[in-house]
């Protein structure tokens, strides 16, 4: 009989221990980049090493894919929670039916720019005449570059546009183009400037093309009921809030547990200059901002059709 009562208490210590355990363990969710990890993604890292997620009952992964031309995509098809993405990007892929929608924001000002030489020749937009401009990838960058002319009274036949792919910097620096539309101020510049040839940025939304957010965090439509979707974006609000209050101590969160890799001089220039771009309320949407700038999309022939905000951004309840 004692056999027997030391088995059933047993047995209740384990029921009782197993709830906790689970609790401990949380709800599994994966995150996709959009790259190979760098500062971009610093309010995430922050949220994880701080225990922000596992706070909220997530256990958070972060994956860097291995062609960045798949987080979306295969969040569309359930095989992952969240993706990084870019809100053009967003928005052509909306536009071609993926079930995406946006759930926060995690830089909130563009990045993109166009780029020369400090010391060139070109000063304003109207030397671009005649000029040859590198670009990684078509669509979106020579869209960009679109406007930028528009307002210098050129059009892309006034430039001669040639694919460098990834190499932008370089292909400036060694004098192949005289300008690169897609360089990120936070990298290309410092990039150049530790190279010894400081370049000078045209940004975007200072010429022709409205403001908009270049990294948000996209979910499939069908998720964004679940609860651990509101948890995971007040978690990156921790993380940022953090990050901006402790910036050197965040630096070393990011560049230790296994990225030591990490800690160079150009990502620690380019930690400086995002820190202020982040979303300091990353859940927050700006409604009429998204608005705008799909109609921008859609005017330059990107998108075909804007649907309701409803049905591709939201503010989780």
């Amino acid at each position: 009989m004692k056999r027997l009562l030391k088995i059933v208490a047993s047995l209740v210590v384990a029921a009782c221990l197993l709830p906790a355990a689970q609790a401990i363990a949380g709800e599994k969710l994966t995150v996709l980049l959009d790259w190979y990890i760098n500062p971009d993604h610093a309010p995430l890292y922050v949220a994880l090493e701080k225990g922000f997620f596992a706070a909220r009952g997530l256990d958070v992964e972060l994956i860097a894919p291995a062609n960045p031309n798949d987080p979306p995509k295969l969040v569309a098809a359930g095989q992952a929670d969240i993706a990084v993405s870019y809100q053009h990007q967003h928005q052509v892929q909306v536009d071609q039916g993926l079930p995406l929608t946006r759930i926060a924001t995690l830089v909130a000002t563009p990045l993109n720019c166009l780029v020369v030489l400090a010391d060139g020749k070109i000063q304003t937009l109207a030397d671009m005449k005649g000029k040859t401009v590198g670009y990684s990838v078509g669509g979106f960058e020579t869209t960009l570059l679109q406007a930028m002319l528009a307002g210098a009274g050129l059009t892309l036949q006034d430039v001669k546009l040639v694919n460098v792919n990834f190499s932008l910097a370089p292909a400036l620096l060694a004098g192949r183009v005289d300008a690169v539309i897609g360089a990120f101020r936070n990298f290309e510049l410092n990039q150049m400037a530790i190279e010894g040839r400081p370049g000078r940025a045209f940004f975007v939304e200072e010429y022709g093309v409205p403001a908009y957010d270049e990294l948000i965090l996209v979910a499939k439509n069908t998720a964004t009921a679940d609860p651990k979707m509101r948890r995971f974006v007040d978690a990156l609000e921790e993380g940022v809030q953090y990050l901006v209050n402790h910036p050197e101590e965040s630096w070393k969160m990011f560049t230790s547990h296994g990225r030591e890799n990490l800690d160079d001089e150009l990502n620690r220039r380019a930690w400086r200059d995002t820190l202020p771009r982040f979303a300091l309320r990353p859940g927050a949407l700006d409604r009429n901002r998204y608005v705008r700038f799909a109609a921008f999309l859609q005017k330059q022939d990107m998108v075909k059709t804007v649907p309701p905000l409803a049905g591709w951004a939201i503010e989780l309840p």
